[in-house]
């Protein structure tokens, strides 16, 4: 299968190079040619079979034979064998007709794991077949750098550098990255934002150079091997609770978009999803944009759900290219102004095609609070602080007679200073987890600066290579 760039000025690409260069080298994300379509009787074949085969199923599919289909079934299996819930992603009944999709479950207690586990041994499986390494690079609010260096630890041909913002994760976030003692994990505080530590990656992309010599690749969700292997937890929930012939609604918690819009690939390949709903919290750039059409930067507000405190969503992307069907130009010109001015205008008729594919809300800090302890208090159900996000948003939106599925991104025992003041109850950590505040931890300070960031890569990277 052909992969194209966003913005139209990279080379097209087959999956494993797709996996590998993450982001396009015009700066855009990759998107396929084509969606596979799944029928009717494959989604309620979905029902009741292992997690596993069903990514196995749906990644294949736009693998395009790259993989062969043994080695992508083996690796598959392997990722979800250490999740603690024999479902992977189990659904929990709230009340009739609204249901918790719990995709906590893996080494990191946070969804990023369902992709990262998996991500992983696809790249060290491309990488031994061409014989290379790679070095990642990757920003963090959070989960995704933790899941990464969980999933990467340990890995001979790659190295992995992972930037957060300084004093802007929670305790528990910061430790799962920083006591990951391994030698191929490197962990950067940036003194600054979220958005801070996006920009620096993304400035690293663009060199040319640095890229080809530490032979770069990304694992954010701008890499399409994750947001692939997201869409295996809509098909088997929908699958599980109605399959093909009972539309369902999900309530996406979302800061970079990639969640959602896995969901939306879903439904291009035929699930019956009938509305995805869009969670933000203060920092509400996507529920703005779907408001008003305007897409602008503002401040970033620190929140009681720091993985969402983004300013810019970058796969919102891969939407503006779908909504104004495929014009390239259409995007560069957006993302050009995003650069210039921090904002751009999207017009009315994809705005339209916009709101018709989703719909969008805000839940501030208060109502985060007062959504932890009602469902608390409710169904004696705890969650964290992004799924009392995900389910404010969704009690607007939810329909008697339509099962509202919203996904639940992490365990309460990440964030546990906020769950409990707002529950009045503690949730502890597992028990794998239990020593995690005791454990040494081993990182780097370093300013928000492009050029330091990659004299620091350059000094501890193995794959740099040098022209001579």
């Amino acid at each position: 299968m052909d992969y194209y760039s966003t913005r139209g000025e990279a080379p097209v690409r087959g999956f494993r190079d797709v996996l590998l260069a993450g982001l396009a080298e015009d700066g855009g994300l990759y998107l396929p040619a084509i969606w596979p379509k799944i029928t009717p009787d494959e989604i309620e074949g979905f029902a009741g079979r292992p997690y596993h085969e069903v990514v196995a199923d749906l990644v294949g599919r736009f693998a395009g034979g790259e993989i062969a289909d043994e080695a992508l079934r083996a690796m598959c299996r392997e990722a979800y064998a250490g999740f603690n819930h024999p479902a992977v992603t189990p659904l929990v009944e709230l009340a009739p007709n609204r249901w918790v999709l719990e995709l906590f479950r893996g080494p990191t207690l946070a969804f990023k794991d369902l992709a990262m586990q998996l991500l992983a041994r696809l790249m060290d499986h491309v990488l031994a077949e061409r014989d290379g390494r790679a070095t990642i690079v990757a920003a963090t609010s959070g989960d995704t750098g933790s899941a990464a260096i969980e999933a990467f630890r340990g890995r001979e041909r790659i190295d992995v550098f992972v930037l957060f913002p300084s004093g802007r994760v929670s305790p528990v976030q910061q430790r799962q990255m920083t006591t990951v003692l391994d030698p191929n994990i490197h962990t950067l505080a940036v003194e600054g934002s979220f958005d801070d530590c996006q920009s620096l990656v993304k400035a690293l992309f663009a060199r040319e150079r640095f890229r080809k010599d530490v032979s770069l690749a990304a694992v954010n969700s701008i890499n399409w091997g994750r947001i692939v292997a997201q869409t295996a937890y809509y098909f088997s929930s929908a699958a599980a609770i109605g399959g093909a012939d009972r539309p369902v609604d999900y309530a996406v918690p979302t800061g970079n978009f990639g969640d959602a819009f896995a969901g939306y690939v879903a439904r291009c390949m035929g699930l019956p999803i009938a509305h995805l709903v869009i969670a933000t919290n203060s920092n509400d750039i996507l529920a703005r944009a779907f408001a008003d059409g305007r897409y602008e930067v503002r401040g970033i507000v620190p929140t009681s759900s720091p993985s969402m405190d983004i300013g810019i969503s970058s796969n919102f992307e891969r939407l503006l290219f779908e909504v104004h069907n495929g014009d390239a130009p259409a995007v560069r010109r957006m993302m050009a102004g995003l650069a210039q001015s921090g904002s751009f205008s999207i017009g009315a008729g994809p705005l339209e095609e916009m709101r018709r594919l989703f719909a969008a809300g805000r839940a501030d800090e208060a109502e985060t609070v007062r959504t932890i302890r009602e469902t608390y208090e409710a169904t004696g159900y705890l969650v964290d602080t992004h799924t009392a996000v995900g389910l404010a948003v969704a009690s607007r939106y939810a329909r008697p007679e339509v099962p509202m599925i919203t996904l639940s991104t992490a365990h309460p025992a990440k964030f546990p200073d906020a769950v409990e003041a707002a529950s009045g109850v503690r949730p502890g950590l597992p028990p794998a987890l239990a020593d995690l505040m005791d454990r040494e931890e081993r990182f780097t300070t370093i300013a928000p600066d492009a050029d330091a960031v990659e004299d620091f890569i350059r000094a501890h990277a193995r794959a740099v290579t040098i022209e001579v």
